[in-house]
C-alpha cells in the first residue's frame, strides 16, 4: 500500500495484505518482550474460565503484526502518524490466520513535500470476521520533481 508516492494515491482505492497465522510462540515471545503476562494470554486454565474458553492473542501483538503486513517502502513513508478511533472488537486466537485490509479515506497535503494518507483500517481473520478496526494515518512523501 506504502509503497506509491501520497500524489499516486486515490481516495476509494483499496489494499489487501498477505496472511499471517498467528502462532503459541508469538503469544509467549510477546509476553517476553513486554512483560505483558496477563493470564488470558499466558494461562490455559484461566483462559477457560473466560467467555473465550480458551487463550487469546494480545491485541497489541494483533496490532503489531497488522503494521508488519501492510507494505511500507521507507523512501516513501516518513512515519506513522497514528491510529483513530482503534478497537478491538473480536477476539484473535492460537491458529487463526489475519490479514490487512486498508480503504484509503482521505488525503491531506501538508504543502511541504508531504501528505497524509488516511485509511480505514481492518484487521481481518480468516472467517472474514474483522477483529480490530481504526482510522490509520501515514505521512508519505510526493514525488520529487525531476
Amino acid at each position: 500500500m506504502y509503497d506509491k508516492y501520497f500524489d499516486q494515491f486515490e481516495i476509494g482505492e483499496k489494499w489487501e495484505s498477505r496472511g499471517r497465522t498467528i502462532t503459541e510462540t508469538d503469544l509467549v515471545m510477546f509476553s517476553a518482550l513486554t512483560g505483558d503476562y496477563y493470564p488470558l494470554h499466558t494461562d490455559i486454565e484461566y483462559a477457560k474460565s473466560t467467555i473465550f474458553k480458551q487463550r487469546i492473542a494480545h491485541g497489541m501483538l494483533v496490532l503489531s503484526f497488522a503494521v508488519g503486513l501492510t507494505k511500507m517502502d521507507p523512501k516513501i513513508v516518513v512515519a506513522n502518524y497514528g491510529i483513530d478511533k482503534l478497537r478491538f472488537i473480536q477476539p484473535v486466537f492460537i491458529h487463526d490466520t489475519i490479514h490487512v485490509e486498508l480503504e484509503v479515506i482521505d488525503l491531506q497535503d501538508k504543502g511541504n513535500g508531504t501528505g497524509v494518507v488516511t485509511c480505514k483500517q481492518s484487521v481481518v481473520k480468516q472467517t472474514g470476521e474483522p477483529c480490530i478496526v481504526g482510522i490509520s494515518k501515514a505521512l508519505i512523501n510526493k514525488r520529487q520533481p525531476s
